[in-house]
């Protein structure tokens, strides 16, 4: 209690950072397209695109660095979540699946980029963009392979189970086709994003703030900033790992659609 008394009286109380900070004004202007989230999502376009441009413009056998970096995260999408998963007839889905996996990845990791640190996903609208895509693809996907009024009937009629026990399963499947499974992986890779940042703020902002209290606050300061580098590293991981879950789930959500049954 003194040690707080302390504090207050050394400088103003500190105010914890909340989900109105993740709230962005305009740049510039006066409309909802010049935020930087906005702008975010389109440098990341440009950086993917300029990065895999160049690292296959001067394609070898013997690859430079440049086009081991490019080869290797193509080479992961590829093995781990195209063939591994939709089998023979992954190439068709390996512009989608390698896009939307490099392109979470790169908006994930603005968020421990120095003078950027704003994950785009920290914005549930985004992620929601990304879980409507992923359904309309798993569902088109669908229908092509086993056309429309068996795949529909298949949702709401599962093979193989007790006629009684429609009643209760059809529109618990009705429920995850429709609205749990594009819920669900969107929430996630918000959820994980907004709460890794919103920690990663608490602890930096904190430390800066202990700072200017009395001298025991300052000497509690470094361990706050320490551990807020060990969450960025920590941040750094569930980052790449929200990236490859979120391609993962589409990959096996497009499995589904392709197999005889679902």
């Amino acid at each position: 209690m003194r040690a707080l008394s302390a504090f207050s009286a050394k400088g103003e109380e500190f105010i914890p950072p909340s989900s109105k900070d993740f709230v962005l004004p305009p740049i510039f202007g006066d409309n909802a397209f010049t935020t930087k989230p906005i702008f975010l999502i389109g440098l990341s376009v440009i950086l993917i695109s300029v990065f895999f441009v160049l690292s296959a413009r001067k394609a070898a056998i013997v690859p430079s660095k440049f086009q081991f970096a490019g080869e290797l995260v193509y080479g992961f999408v590829r093995k781990d979540l195209g063939e591994e998963i939709l089998g023979h007839e992954f190439k068709r889905f390996m512009p989608y699946l390698f896009s939307l996996f490099t392109f979470i990845l790169v908006n994930n990791i603005f968020g421990i980029v120095p003078f950027i640190q704003f994950p785009t996903f920290s914005r549930i609208s985004f992620a929601y963009v990304l879980g409507i895509i992923t359904f309309i693809v798993f569902h088109y996907v669908g229908v092509r392979k086993q056309g429309t009024v068996k795949y529909v009937k298949d949702i709401l009629f599962m093979p193989g189970v007790p006629k009684p026990v429609y009643i209760l399963l059809t529109p618990i499947e009705i429920a995850t086709y429709l609205i749990v499974r594009p819920l669900t992986i969107s929430l996630r890779l918000f959820a994980n994003m907004f709460a890794g940042h919103l920690l990663l703020m608490i602890f930096i902002l904190g430390g800066e703030h202990l700072l200017q209290g009395a001298i025991g606050l300052k000497l509690v300061s470094p361990f706050a900033f320490a551990f807020g580098i060990a969450l960025t590293f920590f941040e750094f991981l569930v980052q790449c790992l929200q990236a490859y879950i979120f391609t993962l789930l589409t990959a096996l959500y497009i499995a589904g659609g392709l197999a005889d049954e679902h």
